[in-house]
């Protein structure tokens, strides 16, 4: 097949990306008039694309308002979400509903951590030992060596794993309102190449790369130790405004609820709730998150009671929420803008961000919860979610 015109990174134009898709609909028989229609300058996508040629016109909807009761997401919100799932933008704005008059989600940010794991392979597990005792050592120099490439980022600590003779170690940085994955890359790249200039005694092999940080892909692990933002949401909602706007009652919901836990046991499943992706997709392609990471974003675990009066208390547990407010996509003009309708573009917005998220996820496990004990899932898929 023939090579395509301007794959140069450098051709971030109108005219660019025109004849690039001139050029495959020619050479592929079709018509490519839609991926054409945008309303930004090309040049703004320098680092976030090659051989740009147009868009994929993903539908926006809003749902709202969403009150939370965070420490960094105080008030009422309206969402944007992006999807082409029928019914999840009605779902969503129904739980919103139903955690509004319970008078809002509460939202905890407990954990704050971007990883990079190396492993290291000795002559044998005593010098992986010795080694660890020397990283434990000397973490302050390392520290400092890994932080002078980084503005934002500061390594809280360095974990050890050991199996055998190999020894990983998985450093933990924090990283402003960036993903971080990038930097914490660049930082642990520049403190290992440091040691491995100070000389480590009886190693074999070093590999920037140990898969122990399991970067976009789910893992217990980080179910246990985060990645990215953990983040906890919770609601009590009145038992007489669950029965008026859900039909269900407390007790209804509790007792699905042991039933998706078992069931959720018995697949081994990552997340023992319902649909937590659908949510944070949404957002995270309306607000110019990296969609790969809900790979580990969508884990999630649920908890809930009854109250002795009667109430319903439910939480809902994200350990690996990996979101940005600065960098990657979020400058993008529209993503920029579905940010800034929440106030979380930018410096000092990413823990608000993802307050925010949690409890839109509470909202649609509620929703989609209260729907299959009330018998109205499938009439409710009927109604928005076929095309007709």
């Amino acid at each position: 097949m023939k090579k395509l015109p301007f794959d140069s990174t450098d051709n971030y134009s109108h005219d660019a990306a025109a004849q690039r898709r001139d050029f495959v609909a020619q050479n592929a028989d079709t018509n490519l008039q839609h991926l054409g229609s945008y309303s930004f300058d090309p040049a703004v996508l320098r680092g976030n694309i090659e051989n740009f040629a147009g868009v994929a016109q993903v539908p926006i909807g809003f749902a709202g308002p969403l009150l939370v009761n965070g420490e960094h997401a105080q008030g009422a919100f309206y969402v944007p979400m992006a999807t082409t799932e029928g019914t999840l933008v009605a779902s969503y704005n129904r739980g919103m509903k139903l955690t509004r008059l319970a008078g809002g989600i509460t939202c905890t940010v407990v954990n704050d951590a971007m990883q990079r794991a190396p492993v290291f392979v000795f002559e044998n597990a005593r010098y992986a030992r010795q080694f660890g005792q020397w990283i434990d050592a000397n973490f302050d120099r390392i520290k400092a060596i890994a932080e002078q490439t980084t503005r934002s980022g500061k390594l809280r600590d360095i974990e050890q794993h050991a199996v055998g003779k190999l020894l990983w170690l998985r450093f933990n940085f924090t990283t402003g309102d960036a993903a971080g994955q990038n930097m914490v890359t660049k930082a642990t790249h520049s403190a290992c190449y440091w040691m491995l200039e100070a000389g480590i005694e009886g190693l074999e092999h070093f590999a920037m790369a140990g898969n122990l940080d399991t970067d976009k892909k789910h893992s217990h692990l980080n179910t246990l130790h985060g990645r990215g933002k953990k983040v906890i949401a919770e609601v009590v909602v009145p038992k007489q405004i669950l029965q008026d706007v859900m039909h269900v009652s407390a007790e209804a919901l509790f007792k699905q609820r042991q039933l998706s836990n078992m069931g959720a046991f018995l697949a081994n499943s990552s997340n023992n709730g319902s649909h937590s992706a659908n949510g944070l997709t949404a957002m995270f392609i309306a607000t110019g998150q990296d969609v790969a990471n809900i790979a580990e974003s969508a884990a999630a675990l649920t908890y809930s009671e009854v109250t002795p009066s009667g109430d319903y208390y439910f939480s809902i547990t994200i350990p690996s929420l990996i979101v940005a407010t600065h960098g990657g996509g979020t400058g993008l003009p529209t993503q920029r803008e579905c940010l800034e309708m929440m106030d979380c573009f930018g410096t000092g917005k990413v823990r608000k961000l993802a307050e925010i998220m949690a409890a839109v996820v509470l909202c649609g496990e509620l929703s989609l919860a209260s729907a299959i004990v009330a018998n109205e899932w499938v009439s409710s898929h009927e109604q928005y979610g076929r095309n007709r």
